[in-house]
């Protein structure tokens, strides 16, 4: 019987023969899934699929009813911090937002960013992809349909990269592009695809814009309640009442995103706007146990993540990443162990710094006493998991907060000697050169061209007008290298030697032309 193969465009239980494929192929595909078999408790090409659900069928059915749901975060919801959030009250995860045209060139790609990031208990789990081409985002999708339960557009990134790349959140004036993508993928793919966006500052545009999603085929609707603009500093609240209007105006299943910090908010937000579910991201990385309603010390967390970390590898950087999430207040506290836990290499490394700041804290907690309350505005002690409350912009100016903004610090530590931050690297590493402006010696122009002209030319010109004119006159500037009459001199000296050169032989036109181009 021939041996089954994962057919990205066919199926899970297709043959070599069925899909006439080359025996080289057929060897590539295999050897490309055996690569990634630690990832899997069985095979990737035998685990069954259900059958293609749409709108709230695919919700209830496919997706478990799903409430609680972990967004799609780039280098923050690989694997094994999906199943970490899972073993706290995760219901649905997303993978990190995968670039489409990639996905499809490069084959370590795939393996790195899915084929070797799934497994059976990582389920269900829905592959988002950022795109803007149909045919791509479509064969992008195809490849990875066989590894998960739907495929997501990415129409909400507000970032810069965004932007130059021409995706995310830029594409949402484009609605005839978008169309096509939707269409394309709900008529070719054997999953759903859904769509995860951001509104507009117009609530009925907002709608409109959702309604032609649904329209061209899109199942399942995210809505994060902020515009492309509010970002960072700048992102304000979410705006829960578009996120409403788009739920009565649709008829299929829609996930909220956006001011979701605890579990109070997640129920107080499916009962304002009526949603389906609620995706979490921020306040996932800073409390993965949200969904769980509980509030655990930071170590608890930290060691059950690092744990999972050894069973299903990553990045170092993805590690380091969320134990800077999580340990964020106590980092506050212990500014020398940020240091450390920035410098260190290895795994053991960040689980040796990650166990110091639990002892760190294990000592606050016997020193502290009994009735007082945390400093500051947090609502526990530094080493109880906790929300993480962005700054806007008036507490992070000076005037409102009375502190200094990270500007300010490096304006004022390159202002001690008038040099940038850069340049004083660089002075670190080049003690004796000057990197003052005042201190650069004036040079005096070119008479003719206006360029800085050579300190030793004998014409006082910049080299290259030099060049010109000691060729012109057949004169030598030692300054600049240039020695046309010396060299003139020499040569006429050496073919005074050479008999034949003095007094060119009768003969041919061709022996006479060589002589008087020699002469």
């Amino acid at each position: 019987m021939p041996l089954p193969l994962c057919d990205p465009a066919v199926g899970l239980r297709s043959s070599a023969s069925e899909l006439n494929l080359a025996p080289s192929l057929c060897l590539a595909l295999h050897t490309e899934l055996r690569g990634c078999s630690q990832a899997w408790s069985s095979p990737p090409f035998s685990v069954k699929r259900m059958p293609k659900l749409q709108g709230f069928e695919f919700w209830s059915h496919t997706l478990g009813a799903a409430r609680h749901v972990v967004a799609p975060m780039v280098d923050q919801s690989e694997l094994a911090w999906r199943l970490l959030s899972r073993r706290h009250g995760a219901q649905l995860c997303y993978t990190p937002m995968l670039h489409a045209q990639v996905f499809v060139r490069d084959a370590n790609y795939r393996k790195e960013n899915l084929y070797c990031e799934v497994c059976p208990e990582d389920r269900p789990l829905i592959v988002q992809f950022c795109a803007n081409d149909p045919e791509v985002f479509v064969q992008a999708a195809l490849l990875a349909q066989d590894y998960c339960d739907a495929i997501d557009l990415n129409l909400g990134c507000p970032q810069m990269i965004a932007k130059r790349g021409h995706y995310g959140a830029f594409l949402q004036e484009e609605w005839d592009l978008l169309q096509r993508m939707i269409l394309l993928a709900h008529e070719r793919l054997s999953v759903p695809v859904t769509c995860k966006i951001r509104v507009f500052p117009e609530i009925d545009k907002t709608v409109r814009y959702a309604q032609m999603l649904e329209k061209a085929g899109c199942q399942l609707l995210t809505v994060h309640g902020r515009t492309k603009e509010q970002k960072g500093p700048l992102a304000g609240a979410a705006s829960w009442e578009h996120i409403k209007a788009v739920r009565k105006a649709v008829a299929i299943p829609v996930f909220a995103n956006g001011n979701i910090q605890c579990l109070q908010d997640v129920e107080r937000c499916i009962q304002d706007t009526g949603v389906q579910g609620v995706m979490s991201a921020e306040g996932n990385l800073h409390n993965p146990a949200l969904f769980e309603g509980r509030s655990p010390a930071v170590w608890e967390l930290a060691e059950e993540y690092l744990d999972i970390v050894r069973q299903h590898p990553c990045p170092l950087s993805y590690v380091r990443a969320h134990l800077f999430k999580l340990w964020h207040h106590t980092l506050q506290v212990h500014q020398h162990l940020r240091e450390e836990l920035a410098k260190v290499k290895t795994l053991d490394g960040i689980a040796a710094v990650s166990q110091a700041l639990k002892l760190q804290c294990q000592e606050d907690m016997s020193r502290q006493e009994e009735g007082v309350r945390p400093s500051g505005d947090l609502p526990f002690f530094h080493w109880i998991c906790q929300p993480y409350i962005r700054p806007g912009p008036k507490e992070e100016s000076r005037e409102n907060s009375g502190g200094r903004s990270k500007r300010a610090l490096e304006e004022e530590a390159g202002s001690v000697d008038g040099l940038s931050k850069n340049k004083q690297k660089k002075q670190l590493r080049n003690p004796h050169k000057t990197f003052d402006p005042s201190l650069k010696p004036k040079y005096a122009k070119c008479d003719q061209c206006g360029n800085p002209k050579g300190n030793r030319c004998v014409f006082n010109l910049c080299r290259g007008c030099c060049k010109k004119r000691a060729f012109r006159e057949t004169a030598d500037c030692p300054g600049h290298g240039l020695l046309f009459k010396t060299k003139l001199e020499k040569s006429l000296a050496w073919k005074g030697t050479q008999p034949g050169l003095q007094e060119p032989q009768q003969g041919n036109a061709f022996t006479q032309g060589i002589c008087c181009c020699l002469t």
